[in-house]
């Protein structure tokens, strides 16, 4: 018998096994048919289908439309189904009076309130169509201040005057130039009056970009042309150079400090042909690149001016040959830690005994910091040879000596000199230079430890122009001090820490006397009392006093 209710003979010994775990309602349904089952069990019951009434608002004569409302929304309708509990429902929960401005229930304009309070309805059903609204009158309810509110805040006009959005393009990209990168991509996305706005050149004027060349982008380069940027670093290398210089065909300054992977053949792939808008090429802490670097650079960056070479060890005088050969524009020059060079790659920089080089002669800025080969031979070459010279840097450098000074003396334009731990330097050279570098503005003669009071002396009577002096750590006391203030009345920077010598006595004249200073550090002189730091800060243009490490 159950063979022939299911149909199909011979498969319920097969899949009885398999319908043992299921509920028996479920194989019953199954086996005898849905139809059949719904007749003979589940007609019989006690069940009454849901019915949803329609909701009537009914308002009487004396009744406020607030109370009659309320009331409608909480005779809400209740359905009771078989084994699943109460479901209450309530078809007109969205009409209510209270602080809104418009009610869903009739379409906005049509008013069913009238001038009687109890207009609402009269005694028959409130109808209205999904989505339509009533409006609401602002004298009735206790809630008329929330509504007037909230009428003010829906209805409020666009704002009258001139505002940022009737500017001129031109005067809101003025605007867009003094805020950072990230805000200028972030005005790009408002609108398009203000993307045009910022893709302007004249907002990206002066901009660096920062990228990191890896995965190739078709966008990249075309991007940075439109904004008129010509400065570039580059962050991490992956890639080729190639692409960068041939996506940017008026790239003006290239910085690749820091990029360790950075190879002698990376760069002749990258200037394997002329590039005449560079200026300025930051090489610092590339420790792979090595003269033949510098040779391809100097045969394809004719307009260079600026060049950074800190750190690249494999430097040596052949590359500075390769410089004053090729480089005749260079005017900054930063040879900081590479020590491989001697005398002799100066003297190539200077052009001496060689005709050919003496196109470095426009050089105002040289940094020799670490280069512990130098002599003073070196100073006398660039006294000869590199007059225009501004700037120099020869901290670190032990083998100058107060005889080189006196070579430096002779350059007319020095006007920053930097002879920081120059450990052979005393007050002789410093007198050297008084006696002719009446051009010296900034001076730096700090860890040396033969500077004293009598260098002090000097620089009162022949540097009286001075504007930044720094001598941390030399052997000065009070009487030195007075003496530098009394002469320094324009000086703006001075740096005496850890001069342990020096009292309140010696501040004293540097607050009398140095009216023009600025910075003033003083951390590590354990002789000088709040007192005298208390002066200091009421001075009219101190703006910095470091009193600490």
């Amino acid at each position: 018998m159950l063979a022939d209710l299911s149909g199909t003979s011979g498969v319920l010994p097969m899949a009885w096994p398999h319908l043992l775990g299921l509920d028996m309602t479920t194989v019953v349904c199954s086996w005898y048919g849905f139809t059949n089952y719904y007749q003979q069990h589940l007609l019989p019951m006690d069940f009454e289908q849901p019915k949803a009434k329609r909701r009537k608002l009914d308002i009487g004569a004396t009744g406020s439309s607030s109370a009659h409302l309320s009331a409608s929304n909480s005779a809400s309708e209740v359905t009771r189904l078989k084994r699943r509990g109460q479901v209450t429902f309530k078809p007109y929960n969205d009409t209510s009076d209270h602080g809104s401005l418009l009610l869903h229930g009739r379409r906005r304009g049509s008013s069913v309130l009238g001038e009687c309070p109890n207009e609402l309805s009269r005694g028959g059903a409130l109808k209205r169509k999904h989505g339509e609204a009533i409006s609401v009158d602002p004298r009735r309810g206790e809630n008329a201040k929330d509504w007037a509110h909230n009428k003010k805040c829906q209805e409020a006009e666009l704002p009258k005057g001139t505002t940022i959005g009737n500017l001129f393009p031109e005067i809101l990209s003025n605007i867009f130039q003094y805020v950072d990168v990230k805000t200028k991509g972030r005005c790009a996305r408002v609108c398009k009056t203000w993307r045009d706005a910022v893709y302007r050149k004249s907002v990206w004027r002066k901009v660096e970009a920062r990228i990191h060349i890896g995965k190739a982008n078709p966008y990249l380069y075309p991007s940075l042309v439109q904004r008129g940027i010509t400065r570039v670093q580059v962050l991490s290398l992956r890639k080729s150079l190639r692409e960068l210089i041939n996506g940017i065909p008026n790239l003006e300054s290239l910085n690749l400090s820091g990029c360790y992977n950075l190879t002698d053949t990376a760069l002749d792939g990258a200037f394997n042909k002329d590039v005449p808008c560079l200026k300025a090429l930051n090489l610092s802490l590339c420790k792979e690149i090595s003269d033949n670097s510098i040779g391809r650079i100097a045969t394809h960056c004719k307009n260079l001016e600026v060049l950074d070479l800190g750190g690249c060890a494999k430097i040596t005088n052949t590359g500075l040959l390769l410089i004053s050969w090729g480089l005749r524009r260079i005017r900054k020059l930063n040879l900081r830690s590479c020590r491989l060079i001697s005398d002799i790659g100066i003297g190539h920089l200077a052009g001496i005994d060689d005709e050919a080089c003496q196109a470095s002669s426009n050089l105002e800025e040289i940094i020799l910091q670490d280069c512990q080969k130098l002599t003073d031979e070196s100073l006398r070459h660039i006294a000869e040879g590199l007059a225009r010279v501004q700037r120099i840097n020869l901290s670190f450098c032990v083998s100058v000596t107060d005889t080189g000074l006196k070579s430096l003396s002779r350059l007319s334009s020095l006007e920053g000199l930097n002879l920081r731990s120059c450990d052979n330097v005393s007050d002789i050279g410093i007198g050297f230079l008084a006696e002719d570098a009446q051009a010296l503005k900034c001076l730096d003669v700090s860890f040396c430890t033969n500077v004293t009071d009598a260098a002090m002396k000097h620089i009162a009577v022949g540097m009286t122009g001075l504007q930044s002096l720094s001598m941390t750590t030399c052997t000065i006391s009070d009487s030195g001090l007075k003496r530098l203030s009394e002469a320094l009345k324009s000086l703006e920077d001075l740096n005496i820490g850890q001069c342990v010598s020096l009292t309140d006595e010696g501040l004293v004249h540097v607050t009398e006397n140095m009216k023009s200073l600025r910075s003033l550090d003083l951390y590590g002189c354990p002789k000088v009392t709040n007192t005298s730091v208390d002066k200091i800060r009421k001075m009219p243009k101190m703006t910095r006093l470091n009193l600490e490490l």
